[in-house]
């Protein structure tokens, strides 16, 4: 596997201190299912640098594994995390964005937003308001059901996400979101994000 995806892409080796580049110098040690990886593709090419493997591979591993485990909040609201992000997105906001604004808000494709809109119409969250100077436009907000959701779900999920980042202290925790706000911030420059 390569780093691309979460399950072994990124391999073994390097980080448990045994890279033969640099006999692990600098480098902590780690018995997580990514450094095995390394290892790996290490013994099948000694040579190769896998410092890129050990960065993506432990991002993409952590996405799988937060997505596998579901956010236990939302999921109890019976809202997925897409549909939280659209509902988030009214409500921080505090605008009624077309469709296509919101599809640019969440990263997401234009079909995937109709639908999830669709879903969240019918359950009495959101509703579509016309324009009154282009009739084929559409406006979304949140119903008051819709707002207090959301105000109600909101502490309860970054309660949940306080416990999954636990093992690591605030500083480590504020390193961590500069170095990831660091990389996005590049990736946003360079690259167009994937839409779901």
């Amino acid at each position: 596997m390569t780093a691309a995806n979460g399950r072994g892409a990124a391999g073994a080796g390097a980080l448990d201190g045994d890279s033969p580049k640099d006999g692990g110098a600098d480098r902590p040690a780690a018995g997580d299912t990514v450094a095995a990886v390394v290892r790996q593709w290490q013994a099948v090419h000694p040579g190769l640098d896998t410092g890129p493997m050990e960065v993506i591979g432990r991002i993409n591993r952590c996405a799988a594994l937060l997505q596998q485990a579901e956010d236990a909040p939302l999921r109890h609201a019976g809202l997925t995390r897409p549909e939280f992000d659209l509902l988030g997105a009214l409500r921080r906001t505090g605008l009624e964005p077309t469709p296509g604004e919101l599809a640019r808000e969440t990263f997401s494709s234009g079909a995937a937003v109709t639908k999830r809109l669709k879903q969240l119409t019918e359950r009495g969250l959101v509703e579509r308001r016309g324009d009154t100077r282009d009739r084929r436009v559409a406006h979304v907000r949140l119903t008051d059901a819709g707002r207090a959701l959301v105000d109600g779900i909101l502490p309860a999920q970054l309660s949940y996400e306080t416990a999954v980042l636990s093992g690591l202290d605030g500083t480590r925790q504020r390193e961590l979101a500069a170095l990831l706000g660091d990389l996005l911030v590049q990736l946003e420059g360079r690259l167009r994000a994937p839409r779901v």
